[in-house]
């Protein structure tokens, strides 16, 4: 017994597969569906950049702005592994746009990498930034709560983008030369001005008694370094020469005292360096040596004796570009 076959719903059917079909095989209809879903990964995934409206932070009102030459000093706080920092080199910031590009320096070790900001913080205390675990720990801070760093907005090239938003890192940038760390750790009050560099006391002189660093020496002006005009004599007619008395040679200054050299030596500290290669660039530019001192390489020049000499070592660490340059005793 044959059952009765309904052409109509075949003809039905046949009309939705050939429409299907027709749909999957227009170019159009393929653009639209691969433009629904943009690929983050690729340079689509930085666009586009938010700034969002003006919020407040313990108080303070922070304003979103696109600054393209951004430079600023202050602390580097770490971001927790819930705020969505895992497995990436990206932070947080409360102005820069999102997404957006920065370059970190370590105020203690001058190392820079490059991070991704792509979200708005920290949101308590007063943290200039804050980083993922990986960005910390590429930048080799310590594990404290803050470190204080140099936020500079950069714009990268396409391949280093890619890299970061694929959570992978980019080599580290050279490391900040020690004249320029110098500078930014004054700027934010790690360090004294120019000028009133204290001189590192050793534990010998402490135990003996000596309760505060002195304040430096500053150069002593000698009675010779400005010497005293001579008079010169009047011409004498030439008829009086033979008779005219020579005139009197003037009296010499006085000469100053040297005062008894202080028991021990002194050193120039020129810098310290992560990198080996740095510290040999700098020993060879101030004409000092290196010491290893745990993961660091210090430069220094000398032995000076107190006083004169060990003043003009300073001075010459410093016209080399080493502001930071002090006296220390061995």
């Amino acid at each position: 017994m044959k059952l009765p076959v309904n052409r109509n719903n075949g003809a039905l059917a046949l009309a939705m597969v050939l429409a299907l079909g027709a749909s999957l095989a227009d170019p159009a209809t393929a653009r639209d569906r691969k433009a629904a879903a943009p690929d983050v990964s690729g340079p689509a995934g930085d666009y586009p950049v938010t700034l969002g409206e003006p919020f407040v932070v313990d108080g303070v009102t922070y304003t979103p702005a696109d600054t393209l030459n951004y430079d600023a000093v202050g602390k580097a706080v770490a971001m927790g592994t819930d705020e969505g920092g895992a497995g990436r080199i990206n932070g947080a910031h409360r102005t820069l746009p999102v997404p957006s590009y920065v370059e970190v320096t370590s105020l203690s070790s001058g190392r820079t990498v490059l991070v991704r900001i792509d979200r708005r913080g920290p949101m308590s205390g007063d943290g200039l930034v804050a980083l993922s675990p990986m960005a910390w720990s590429q930048l080799g801070l310590p594990g404290d709560a803050s470190a204080p760093v140099r936020v500079r907005r950069v714009n990268p090239p396409e391949p280093e983008r890619a890299l970061l938003r694929t959570g992978q890192a980019v080599p580290p940038r050279m490391d900040t030369p020690p004249g320029l760390l110098a500078a930014l750790r004054r700027k934010l009050g790690l360090e004294p001005p120019v000028g009133e560099l204290p001189v590192t006391i050793h534990p010998a002189e402490v135990a003996a008694g000596a309760t505060k660093p002195p304040a430096p020496a500053k150069p002593a002006v000698k009675v010779a370094d400005t010497p005293t005009p001579k008079p010169q004599p009047k011409p004498v007619p030439k008829a009086e020469v033979a008779t005219a008395p020579k005139p009197a040679a003037p009296p010499e200054p006085p000469k100053r005292p040297a005062a008894p050299a202080a028991a021990g030596r002194y050193y120039v500290q020129i810098g310290a360096f992560s990198q080996r290669g740095n510290a040999e660039a700098a020993a060879r530019k101030a004409g000092g040596s290196m010491v290893q001192a745990g993961s660091l390489w210090r430069v220094r020049s000398g032995p000076f004796s107190a006083g004169d000499e060990a003043e003009r070592g300073l001075a010459k660490a410093r016209a080399a570009g080493y502001a930071g340059a002090r006296i220390v005793r061995d």
